[in-house]
């Protein structure tokens, strides 16, 4: 269910538009090997966008200015002449002849505004005579050349240029003061309407060119794809991929990207079924996996679909960094690999963009093959942003046959997606608690002796977290020999006995004063006691708050074994009584991993180490020999993926190990 609503999601992200079957973005120059090609319907050539930016540059240049004539300013200098006229004209002397100045004045003001001041604004500034405009008179527009309109100073030349021929018929130096405050700039520029019109010319620009009509050739096999050719088949792929085609056609897009995203799944799921078990039978694992694909997919169709970015600046190589910090390097690699191919089938330029991604997110795998410290994120990205750069570059030469062809904002774009991989360590630790995973730096974090847990269970028992100390040391030495975790079984060996702090004093090792208390105690209650510490670790772990996988450790450490000295000793002390074993048996679970049988085999043998009288190597040899083999009879690996060629391997680290430990050498043969 998990797996088929992951496959619904993708599909339904997808866009539905037919794709052009024809990759061409780096045939520019070169011969076109396809089959020869002619249009499959009516098309037009698209005016790129440097065309039509010129087109729209040219137009906005030439277009024509509107001028509206304002007759209410006209008839308030009128009515203010008048008054100022009548105003005045008694207070002169000097002529008598009222009505000659006042006809030759309104003669001449009508003159001017007949003609009409114009506004000087920069629209109009340094604009030559023959400049073409139009005139807004009742909405009526009547285009004129700038030289037929006066402006404020060549309507007062004018007025100066007629009074001087009436000087001695008239009063002029009168008339003048009234006429020079009787013109005004009545042709104002309207903005609305310029840029109404403006807007219009704008929109009637054809983005096309010449059309191509159904069945002409575009190309041929072997022709070169040169510019012309070149704006053609992009004017091809935006129209083909415009249009709709019906029902029919959508149901088909639909059932070739669910074959796709089926395949790729499936692909996924089969790896983790016959490689990783472990993943493919845990849900929560499975979710975790399908939710990052689903994730990925649905940000890179957000990019495709807004446009404005680069797909380029997704950080597609947080997602192997992820998986990687949860599984290993193999289920990271797969992961990316299946996501990239898939959305290799949305992106531009689809097989540069799965190699370029593919080539980044295997070497991002590579440099955090052991991810122990914040700072191999850092160093991640800058390798990244390089090798984004380094298969670019590869490309574009081959392309191009040079490096003109280098875009510096794609390497904008790389670098912006490096950048955005340091949001994977945030990331980590937002997954970790959502799903209730561990990392290698928590891991770290919870390996520091200097921890409180393990603070306290050094001041405690510090007998027990000697031993613990050794038993990570020989857990982790083991582990790294034969694979697996070893961080992980470290940390487990760190913690699975912290529930002796309780009773520090009733476990041997940390009796330093030579009294044991369970001398004072029947068989049965030290046995509890003994027995009580798994359970009292998983509460203590559990309260603070440490993750289950580490408390995996503490569980199975003494899987379904017996507490066999209390066993014994009640046995031998009691031959004739009845002898319930569960009351010396611990609680379980058995190991169900290769890491938690390795902590169970290598705890119980540095524990009986501690016991031996003699130490060399057949002692030691023979210890490690019995217990692992009485744990073997007893059931206890059998739902751990270890082979016995693992325990042989095991056996032997074990006892050079012990060896070491005791100082002993190996007998050389006589």
């Amino acid at each position: 269910m998990l797996i088929i609503l992951s496959i619904i999601i993708i599909v339904y992200l997808f866009p539905k538009q037919e794709k052009f079957k024809y990759e061409f973005k780096n045939l520019k120059g070169k011969p076109w090997y396809y089959e020869n090609l002619v249009a499959p319907f009516d098309f037009a050539i698209t005016k790129s966008k440097e065309e039509l930016d010129a087109e729209r540059t040219e137009v906005s240049k030439n277009a024509k200015l509107y001028f509206r004539l304002d007759h209410a300013l006209v008839r308030n200098k009128l009515d203010n002449f008048e008054k100022e006229f009548n105003a005045q004209w008694p207070l002169v002397t000097r002529f008598g002849q009222k009505e000659k100045n006042h006809k030759l004045a309104r003669a001449l003001i009508d003159s001017i505004y007949d003609k009409g001041i114009i506004q000087i604004g920069e629209v109009i500034e340094n604009k030559p005579r023959d400049f073409s405009l139009y005139e807004l008179d009742n909405n009526i527009a009547i285009e004129k050349e700038l030289g037929n309109f006066y402006t404020i100073h060549s309507a007062d030349q004018f007025i100066q240029e007629e009074l001087n021929k009436e000087r001695n018929k008239v009063d002029a130096n009168f008339l003048l003061s009234l006429l020079d405050n009787s013109i005004a700039q009545n042709i104002l520029f309207d903005l609305p309407t310029t840029s109404k019109f403006k807007q219009q010319s704008l929109d009637e620009i054809s983005l096309t060119l010449d059309p191509f009509l159904k069945g002409q050739s575009i190309i041929s096999n072997g022709e070169i794809v040169d510019a012309k050719k070149y704006k053609v088949l992009e004017s091809l792929q935006t129209e083909y991929e415009k249009q709709s085609g019906g029902k029919s056609t959508y149901f088909f897009i639909l059932l070739g990207q669910l074959i796709i995203v089926c395949l790729c799944l499936a692909i996924l799921i089969a790896f983790l079924a016959l490689f990783r078990k472990d993943i493919f039978l845990n849900n929560t694992k499975i979710t975790f996996i399908l939710f990052q694909i689903v994730l990925v997919v649905l940000i890179s169709c957000l990019s495709l679909k807004i446009g404005r970015i680069s797909i380029y600046l997704l950080p597609f190589c947080i997602l192997p960094i992820i998986i990687r910090a949860f599984y290993d390097t193999r289920v990271a690699l797969f992961v990316h690999l299946v996501t990239i191919l898939m959305i290799g089938f949305l992106s531009p330029n689809r097989f540069e963009f799965v190699f370029i991604q593919l080539v980044a997110g295997i070497v991002a795998i590579l440099s955090i093959v052991n991810m122990r410290n914040r700072s191999q994120i850092s160093v991640t990205a800058a390798i990244i942003f390089l090798s984004y750069c380094f298969s670019y570059l590869g490309i574009m030469i081959i392309q191009d046959g040079g490096l003109s062809a280098i875009n510096l904002m794609d390497i904008g774009w790389f670098a912006g997606s490096a950048l955005l991989t340091l949001m994977a360590y945030p990331l980590i630790f937002i997954f970790e608690k959502m799903f209730g995973f561990i990392s290698d730096v928590s891991l770290m974090e919870l390996s520091d002796t200097n921890s409180p847990l393990l603070r306290e269970l050094a001041s405690k028992a510090p007998g027990t977290f000697q031993h613990s100390l050794q038993v990570a040391n020989l857990v982790e030495e083991t582990i790294y020999r034969i694979g697996g975790n070893t961080l992980l079984v470290r940390t487990g060996a760190l913690y699975h006995d912290i529930g002796k702090m309780d009773a520090p004093m009733y476990f041997i090792e940390n009796q330093s004063s030579g009294i044991n208390p369970h001398e004072d105690l029947a068989y049965e209650e030290s046995a509890a006691i003994i027995i009580g510490h798994v359970i009292n670790g998983i509460e203590k772990a559990k309260k603070h708050k440490i993750p289950e996988i580490v408390i995996d450790f503490i569980r199975t450490h003494h899987g379904t074994t017996m507490a066999d000295y209390f066993f014994r000793s009640f046995k031998n002390a009691y031959p004739e009584e009845k002898l319930d074993p569960t009351k010396f048996q611990y609680p379980g679970p058995i190991p169900f991993s290769k890491e938690t049988a390795v902590l169970m085999m290598a705890d119980s043998v540095e524990a009986a180490s501690r016991s031996l009288k003699k130490y060399d190597e057949e002692t030691i040899g023979h210890l490690v020999e019995s217990i692992i083999n009485n744990q073997i009879e007893k059931n206890q690996f059998i739902n751990a993926d270890i082979t016995f060629k693992d325990i042989t391997q095991i056996k032997k680290i074990l006892k050079k190990k012990l060896m070491n430990i005791y100082h002993l050498r190996i007998e050389y043969p006589k």
